[in-house]
């Protein structure tokens, strides 16, 4: 639980903006960065095993560069004892065999004095590199050598073995870190297509309804991007009579591009009427296939809720009488009935959306009939002037004016 936190990036804000629920987005957030700040740290920490081994390589080989200067100067000693020039032991051995004065043998007194101190040097040379006891000077250097050279071979085997199965579980994090990038950039990808396909359909309907709104004298809005009282359902919001002064009601549209379910849609509705404060509800679909299940186009539900069929570039008349039936609804609520006949106002309703199903029938026979398509389209417009007439006479009756 993390309480006044405030994170200031634009980014970050509009994801969490964006998101459905915007908890579990920023929970998201969280753990994925988690795991890509372990992942950092994991690899400082193999850098600083490579260093702490480099740093034992440089020991061992400054090590070993001083025992061979060290063997090198005494070797540089042994050899000036048995070769110097004037007190070496080679050159006093020469000069006792090949003096003048000498009585034996030359070839014979060289051989073996050569062969002797040979044989002892070697001796000598081999004892000093291969034995291990205390009189040898390089038996201390070649031990600490060769424990030193253990220690850091299992020391560097050991570490390489830890951070082997380090690398190893960040590659399958990684793993599952790409996998979901990749289904967040593609759920990203399908929410904007699908945000901006209904974006579109909403903005058709609005600039619909602002149209019919002119005609009536309405205020009409177009408040999706605007929060309500407590949230932004509902796409348009319309004030009836708005343009000649104190509202007599209001109407919220809200259009959706995509199918919802039975309650759904109901729910999606009364969100709209409690956040919009308005006194009537309409749900615009683009076609009958976006109509919740169990629905049907101009059917009222609940007494202040209505569905309606409209698609961008057909006739605007379904929509005009959609518009014409709620606003009819709610001047008559707001009248208290008064002068109103409540039965004829029933009626016209029912023989506006039969002529808007002829309506329909006739559009079908007009898009597949290859003959007579001037006839058909005569006989739509006459009935869509009989809607509209129809819408006429409910205004005149949902305000009170004279009798049906």
């Amino acid at each position: 639980m993390i309480e006044s936190l405030v994170v200031a990036d634009a980014t970050a804000a509009q994801i969490v903006r964006d998101a459905e629920d915007p908890a579990a987005r920023v929970t998201d957030a969280i753990e994925i960065g988690a795991r890509v700040l372990d992942r950092e740290n994991s690899g400082a920490q193999a850098e600083f095993v490579k260093a702490e081994l480099e740093k034992a390589s440089r020991e061992v080989d400054g090590a070993l560069v001083e025992r061979t200067r060290t063997l090198a100067e005494r070797f540089d000693t042994k050899v000036e004892e048995v070769f110097g020039a004037e007190s070496g032991h080679l050159t006093k051995a020469l000069e006792r065999h090949f003096s003048d004065g000498s009585s034996e043998a030359v070839q014979h007194r060289v051989k073996e004095a050569v062969a002797e101190f040979l044989a002892a040097s070697r001796e000598d040379l081999r004892k000093q590199f291969s034995a291990t006891d205390g009189s040898n000077p390089l038996a201390e250097f070649r031990s600490s050598t060769v424990q030193a050279i253990e220690g850091a071979q299992e020391r560097q085997d050991k570490n390489l073995r830890a951070l082997f199965g380090q690398l190893t579980e960040l590659k399958v994090e990684l793993e599952a870190l790409r996998g979901e990038k990749q289904k967040l950039e593609e759920l990203a990808v399908e929410r904007e297509r699908g945000t901006a396909k209904g974006r579109d359909y909403e903005e058709e309907v609005a600039a619909a309804l602002d149209a019919i709104a002119t005609g009536q004298g309405d205020d009409c809005d177009a408040v999706g991007d605007f929060a309500g009282e407590s949230g932004k359902t509902g796409d348009v919001v319309v004030a009836i009579d708005g343009c000649k002064g104190l509202p007599r009601g209001r109407l919220v549209f809200e259009a959706k591009d995509r199918r919802l379910t039975k309650p759904k849609a109901m729910e999606e509705l009364d969100r709209a009427l409690q956040q919009r404060g308005a006194d009537y509800a309409v749900l615009v679909v683009p076609t009958e296939e976006e109509l919740p299940a169990n629905t049907g186009s101009l059917r009222e539900y609940q007494g202040d809720k209505l569905m309606v069929v409209w698609s961008p570039g057909e006739s605007p008349v379904a929509l005009e009488l959609a518009y014409g039936l709620a606003r009819a609804k709610v001047l008559m609520a707001a009248g208290d009935d008064d002068g109103v006949d409540t039965a004829a106002i029933r009626d016209l309703t029912e023989r506006a959306v039969q002529a808007l199903a002829n309506a329909r029938s006739v559009k079908t026979n007009l898009t597949n009939a290859s003959n007579g398509i001037d006839k058909a389209r005569e006989g739509l417009e006459a009935l869509e002037a009989q809607v509209r007439g129809y819408l006429m006479q409910i205004e005149t009756a949902a305000s009170g004016q004279q009798s049906l």
